[in-house]
């Protein structure tokens, strides 16, 4: 995107991103339900993006902000950023005597939450883009 018409959107559509990797990883783990030795894996970035959101709204950060005399400026980019997902092994389960640990029931359940995850995340967006397209009609009718 070229510019950010809120500081939410750039967070949504990294929850739309890191959620789309876990479907992924889930469905990975439900096609492993038969292999050997197999464990399951899962990824935790909801710290992340609440850390991200801290950041974006909280004024009282240490952080130097840069002056922007012109509209052509480009944004600075954040390499330090915690802003990143973290792939674990889900444990806790029995392992089959194959060694196989997924729980075809839990598997099913957390690929369900994270489709609804995904589908009020893309609510959210689209939210977003109306609030700026109603802000634009409006400023061609002033």
């Amino acid at each position: 995107m070229g510019f950010n018409i809120s500081k939410t959107l750039p967070i949504l559509e990294k929850s739309l991103y890191y959620r789309q990797i876990r479907q992924d990883l889930i469905a990975s783990n439900i096609a492993n339900a038969d292999t050997p030795f197999y464990k399951p894996r899962d990824i935790r970035f909801e710290d992340a993006l609440a850390n991200e959101a801290k950041k974006l709204y909280n004024h009282n950060s240490k952080k130097l902000e840069l002056a922007k005399t012109s509209s052509m400026h480009l944004e600075p980019k954040d390499f330090d950023s915690s802003f990143k997902p973290i792939v674990f092994f889900r444990d806790g389960h029995l392992a089959r005597n194959d060694g196989n640990s997924v729980d075809i029931d839990i598997e099913t359940t957390e690929m369900s939450k994270n489709l609804i995850a995904y589908n009020a995340t893309v609510a959210a967006v689209k939210k977003e883009i109306r609030i700026f397209n109603a802000v634009l009609e409006y400023s061609k009718n002033i």
